[in-house]
């Protein structure tokens, strides 16, 4: 278990902690959850603002464990499998509870966990005939804006919501554009794997 491995271990667990913060019945257990008033028109749930902190530490332990993993040749199988397994655990379970607490349209999440499923075929077909699917700049740009819109979205889009400009709902779009796009270009650059027979 390397440093790079162990910052990846860390980034699931600060994963299941914003599950936990963002799922947990305060009301139901009688705790009363601090809000705050902004502009007296927008009420923030001070769980959301710390889950988004949380969220964006994980995040920055994504790029410092590869960065690490890299440059110290600590690059593993398992820290490979594990540090894709913690980016979608990440992601995808907060796009799903933001959109089942109203936060985010149902097609969000839908379309970027189609996406990364069918793109995550098409490395494993691809990989399995020894080929690397090296990532491309309209998956990089998907990435970016998703996580900048869900980070925005957790701090309630903040300070774009006091001039009722909705940057966090723009960049989600985006990102789902985005994946649609890149997720055609995997299937093209990669179908000479999907359909080779072997043979």
């Amino acid at each position: 278990m390397n440093l790079p491995n162990k910052l990846t271990m860390i980034r699931i667990f600060m994963t299941f902690l914003i599950i936990l913060i963002l799922l947990f019945p305060f009301s139901a257990m009688g705790i009363n959850v601090t809000q705050l008033f902004i502009n007296e028109s927008i009420r923030v749930d001070i769980r959301y603002p710390i889950a988004g902190i949380l969220f964006i530490l994980a995040s920055l332990t994504d790029f410092i464990d590869g960065y690490i993993a890299r440059s110290r040749n600590l690059v593993t199988d398992f820290g490979k499998m594990m540090d894709a397994i913690a980016d979608k655990i990440l992601v995808n379970s907060v796009l799903i509870i933001l959109c089942a607490q109203g936060f985010i349209h149902p097609i969000i999440p839908v379309v970027v966990i189609v996406r990364d499923t069918i793109v995550d075929s098409i490395k494993m077909v691809a990989g399995s005939k020894g080929n690397v699917v090296a990532a491309i700049k309209t998956g990089k740009f998907k990435t970016a804006s998703l996580m900048i819109g869900i980070v925005l979205t957790l701090f309630y889009n903040l300070p774009f919501e006091l001039w009722n400009i909705h940057i966090s709902d723009f960049l989600l779009i985006v990102a789902a554009v985005l994946s649609i796009i890149s997720g055609i270009q995997y299937f093209t650059m990669n179908k000479k794997y999907i359909f080779d027979s072997g043979i």
